[in-house]
């Protein structure tokens, strides 16, 4: 199997297809606007919508970089500010996870079409290349989609069987 197959494989299983953990979009898919907002009273958790906002916008970050179009990447005062939410609203809710979405795919299409050579090529503003950034955004994922699943087990809100 060669790298791009690969990362491709494990870039799917972050958002929409079952493998040693549930993808984002499963995830999400029956979280009401309340389950999204909720926070544990204690631990200094973030919620489940504070969570996809701070995967959005290192995903959306890297793919405006690849693109060239750093003056439309968001911009952060630090890693904490990447968890803050838009208005709180339910059309906003819908909206952050139909971007999540939608820039997830993005990015997993420019990965299809890379050529090998493409893959080793620095990203312009990252320190590492395309398949390094992908690998490790992959891996941001999972881990954050970990929480966001402890948090809807701590609501109730999780299956009480899964596919897997």
């Amino acid at each position: 199997m060669d790298v791009r197959t690969f990362l491709l494989q494990q870039w799917a299983s972050c958002l929409d297809e079952e493998d040693w953990f549930p993808p984002l979009e499963k995830v999400l898919k029956d979280i009401a606007f309340e389950q999204a907002i909720w926070k544990p009273d204690e631990g200094g958790m973030h919620s489940i919508w504070e969570l996809v906002c701070h995967l959005l916008f290192y995903e959306k970050r890297f793919l405006m970089r690849f693109l060239g179009e750093t003056a439309n990447e968001p911009q952060a005062e630090n890693n904490e500010s990447t968890f803050r939410l838009p208005a709180q609203t339910i059309e906003n809710w819908k909206k952050t996870k139909q971007e999540y979405a939608y820039v997830h795919r993005e990015l997993g299409k420019i990965l299809a079409k890379s050529e090998h050579e493409d893959l080793y090529r620095q990203v312009p503003g990252e320190d590492n290349s395309l398949v390094l950034e992908l690998k490790s955004l992959a891996m941001h994922d999972a881990y954050h989609i970990g929480q966001i699943v402890l948090l809807s087990k701590m609501q109730g809100a999780w299956a009480g069987k899964r596919s897997f």
